[in-house]
């Protein structure tokens, strides 16, 4: 015997049975929950993602800290000792300050052409001249280390537009970065330079985007400014625990090696915020390029 509710019920699942046909899809409702949910899920997933970037971050300082103090306390006398004092010694034997300075200026001006890397050059810039000369020695060379290649690559543009065409992905920032204004313009090489992009390949990629000289050197030389930066404080440190580890006393006072190690990692971690800042940005540049081909 049934209950008037049983009965009721039985009526309803009817009149659904006769509004939707012989068959009744029973999984709308579980469809319906899953698209209310995605929402939240998503909403869960951007709201946590900023507290896991600090948290990356936290735990990348902690692990820099850690490989710094072993490398001071183990590594760095062995290599001190053995490699860099002999080397700056012999420097400081051979060459006079406007030798030094006119042989760091030639590779920092010549070795982007021929595709070598520039690096070690700015931290003997680093460890001669220090910071303020260091610096305006390293973005004088540096300008003409970008110019070069750009002028020579007018020579080629019809094959590097070719390699750009065969590798559509990865080249529509890089075209993106010869349309549009002489703002625009600034603007994109100034991310490319700060962005992971190999800085000796884009020398000779940027003639095949037809952007203009203007943006392109300024750009250039402005998004080269943390890489300089890095270069020049990594040569100063290098002189300072080399003397150190020469001097009578054997080494920093406490004080002196936590405030050259933050220094460092404070260092290193801005170049990374930014970095990753300029990546983020070439990434919506990118989207957008890819919309307007659409």
């Amino acid at each position: 015997m049934t209950s008037p509710e049983d009965d009721k019920a039985v009526l309803e699942l009817r009149l659904r049975v006769g509004e939707k046909g012989p068959y009744v899809k029973l999984s709308e409702g579980l469809e319906q929950h899953g698209q209310e949910s995605e929402p939240d899920k998503e909403d869960e997933a951007a709201s946590s993602y900023p507290v896991w970037f600090w948290v990356k971050l936290a735990l990348l300082f902690t692990f820099l800290v850690a490989l710094a103090v072993v490398g001071y306390i183990w590594v760095g006398p062995l290599i001190m000792d053995k490699e860099l004092i002999p080397i700056i010694k012999w420097e400081i034997r051979t060459f006079t300050h406007p030798v030094c300075g006119l042989l760091v200026f030639a590779s920092v001006a010549v070795f982007p052409t021929l595709l070598l890397p520039s690096t070690p050059s700015m931290w003997i810039a680093g460890m001669t001249f220090g910071y303020g000369y260091g610096f305006l020695l390293i973005i004088s060379a540096a300008s003409v280390g970008v110019s070069l290649p750009y002028f020579i690559g007018h020579l080629f543009r019809h094959k590097l537009q070719g390699w750009l065409e065969r590798y559509p992905n990865q080249a529509v920032v890089l075209r993106a970065a010869g349309e549009g204004n002489w703002f625009h313009q600034f603007r994109a090489v100034t991310l490319i330079r700060i962005s992971p992009f190999p800085y000796i390949l884009y020398n000779y990629c940027s003639v095949a985007t037809r952007v203009k000289y203007g943006p392109y050197i300024t750009g250039s030389l402005l998004g080269m400014v943390p890489e300089v930066f890095v270069a020049i404080y990594t040569g100063n440190l290098v002189k300072t625990l080399a003397e150190a580890s020469s001097a009578e006393e054997h080494g920093l006072s406490m004080a002196q090696i936590i405030l050259n190690i933050l220094g460092f990692l404070g260092t290193v971690a801005t170049t990374i915020l930014i970095t990753k800042y300029a990546k983020r940005q070439l990434e919506t540049m990118k989207k957008e390029e890819e919309a307007l081909l659409l």
